[in-house]
């Protein structure tokens, strides 16, 4: 009897870890698939330009649908995971104000780049691919580290080298290496996490 009572208490904790995690397996995997679709959507109009000018209107439409399907998925399980929750498991808005402001800069200096006339290969390609990657991944890393988070914090390190892989594959193949790098990583988490549930 006391044995059964273990074994319930083991699968009721199981459970409510599965449905608590504020990224589940299936949420990191779709992410990844996003990832592919929207850099690679990025990649495939800047495939072929001499010079290097920036990803075309065609993948407007691509990164909108992925946009809006990443803040769909990423605030539902959100609002699923914190219900009723408090504390360090959600993040403190000192932490959301840090990320942000990080990712304001990024791009408020893309944007002074391109009124000094800097060269597009570097604006529109090598800048965009790269740097948010660097900077959001580090700071996030750096946030999860310091809540003691160390899978997301490992997660997030991998995304910021995919940032600083990209530039050596040049403005164009930038966007590829970080559709490939990014739905690698969310797929690799995602498996991760699932073993760690199974476990």
């Amino acid at each position: 009897l006391v044995q059964q009572g273990r074994r319930l208490l083991h699968q009721a904790g199981q459970r409510a870890r599965r449905q608590l995690e504020p990224n589940p397996p299936w949420q990191l995997a779709t992410r990844g698939v996003m990832a592919l679709i929207g850099y690679g959507a990025l990649w495939l109009t800047t495939r072929g330009q001499h010079p290097y000018m920036y990803p075309t209107a065609a993948a407007a439409p691509a990164g909108i649908l992925v946009g809006a399907i990443n803040v769909t998925v990423v605030t539902v399980t959100a609002k699923r995971a914190n219900a009723g929750v408090s504390g360090r498991s959600r993040l403190r808005p000192a932490e959301i104000a840090i990320i942000t402001t990080v990712m304001a800069v990024v791009f408020a200096v893309m944007g002074v780049l391109a009124g000094l006339g800097v060269s597009d290969s570097l604006v529109w390609g090598i800048y965009p691919a790269a740097v948010p990657l660097i900077a959001g991944g580090l700071t996030s890393a750096g946030v999860m580290a310091a809540r003691g988070n160390r899978r997301q914090a490992g997660t997030a390190l991998a995304i910021a080298a995919v940032g600083v892989a990209a530039p050596f594959a040049g403005p164009a193949g930038a966007w590829l290496v970080a559709a490939v790098g990014v739905s690698a990583v969310m797929l690799v988490s995602a498996v991760i996490v699932a073993r760690q549930h199974w476990a």
